[in-house]
């Protein structure tokens, strides 16, 4: 049977951007997908690509990297992935302080500007300027997440490499057990997302990285016109997730509900005229939770809708997908403790601008070169 020298678990763009690179760098490369269309953190992205967001040195060189590999890789990849600049929008409450609010994000590459309610308005019509005390807003980048993560899995076939559908079930020392086969490889590297943290436990291999049950609800084209991207200031994800990560044995039992949900109003409207309503952060340790899809898109429109009232009853579908998160908002790159030819790339704040640079420099450091990046961002960190 055919030894791979890399097997990717993960078809989202995580996966889908990694196969590419270890592909493009000359190895031989499978990557795995449980779904024909992945139904992952992919598939119900905003899409949002937030460069200014770089407060650390870390993070801006890796922002700088992302906006130099975006502006080519639609070529690269020879795929339109609907790159683009767009205004984003983010919303201060009515109780909340404006300039309070703007200055806790003085520490950013680009801080946002603050605009009152009337000029926020005036950039973005839709708001319900009752509900806001003002805003923030900075030039954002965006794509179409999923069309992307379909280009670079294109690029990855035409170098050679090889796709198969079929669900992972365990992960070997010398490859990983599916439902169909058995398959072989020097290494492997798990891209996928919130299962990651199950199917590693499955081979007894402890990580800690963690998971939200992400809710959304998606649209078809619509005629109602939305001009920009709108998030919320004040959002309370990152909170959420910091807070359900100070007690790593509870996410060892699947019934466990470390932190109540919440819900950072926002949307997005793509270039085809559909929207993305979102969205609920839920912390359910188990990956395969139950969630009540009807009481959580009556929250979600009545939230929305106080924003943006023309979103709050459009036609629409309730989508709910995992998203995974580290305890520290840094990625978590490298092989594994004791398991040293399994590897993990998963865990990313800002996931759709770090993952590009971060995958081209994996490859290299894959093929023996030296990165303090990869490294900075290890599991023995």
């Amino acid at each position: 049977m055919k030894t791979y020298d890399w097997i990717v678990v993960g078809g989202g763009i995580t996966g889908a951007a990694l196969a590419y690179e270890l592909a493009k760098t000359g190895f031989s490369v499978l990557l795995l997908e449980q779904y024909s269309r992945p139904q992952n953190a992919t598939r119900y992205s905003y899409g949002g690509l937030a460069y200014w967001s770089a407060n650390t040195p870390l993070t801006r060189q890796l922002c700088e990297e992302a906006i130099a590999r975006y502006h080519i890789l639609s070529q690269e990849l020879d795929a339109d992935i609907e790159f683009r600049e767009l205004d984003l929008l983010l919303t201060i409450s009515a109780a909340n302080d404006p300039e309070a609010t703007a200055a806790s994000y003085n520490d950013f590459a680009i801080p946002p500007r603050l605009l009152s309610v009337q000029e926020a308005c005036e950039l973005e019509p839709q708001l319900n300027r009752e509900a806001i005390s003002g805003a923030l807003t900075v030039k954002h980048g965006h794509i179409h997440p999923e069309k992307t993560a379909k280009a670079y899995i294109q690029a990855f076939e035409r170098a050679g490499g090889e796709m198969q559908i079929t669900q992972v079930l365990q992960v070997l020392q010398d490859g990983v057990k599916t439902t169909t086969a058995t398959f072989h490889s020097a290494n492997v590297v798990i891209c996928a997302g919130g299962l990651s943290r199950q199917l590693l436990k499955s081979a007894s291999i402890p990580i800690k990285l963690y998971f939200t049950h992400a809710e959304i609800i998606e649209t078809p084209s619509v005629d109602v016109q939305l001009r920009t991207l709108v998030m919320p200031a004040n959002v309370q994800r990152f909170k959420l997730e910091a807070e359900s990560t100070q007690v790593d044995e509870l996410w060892n039992q699947p019934g466990n509900e470390p932190v109540p949900p919440i819900l950072d109003a926002g949307a997005i409207q793509f270039q085809d005229g559909s929207f993305r309503i979102g969205q609920i952060s839920r912390v359910l340790t188990d990956p395969h939770a139950k969630i009540n899809s009807e009481v959580s898109e009556k929250w979600l429109r009545r939230s929305v809708g106080e924003v943006l009232p023309a979103l709050e009853n459009l036609a629409g579908t309730w989508h709910h997908c995992l998203v995974a998160f580290s305890s520290d908002r840094l990625a978590l790159i490298g092989t594994i403790p004791g398991f040293e030819s399994v590897y993990l790339f998963s865990g990313f704040s800002n996931p759709l601008v770090i993952i590009p640079p971060l995958a081209k420099r994996f490859a290299n450091f894959a093929s023996g070169k030296e990165d303090e990046i990869i490294i900075q961002l290890s599991l023995h960190r």
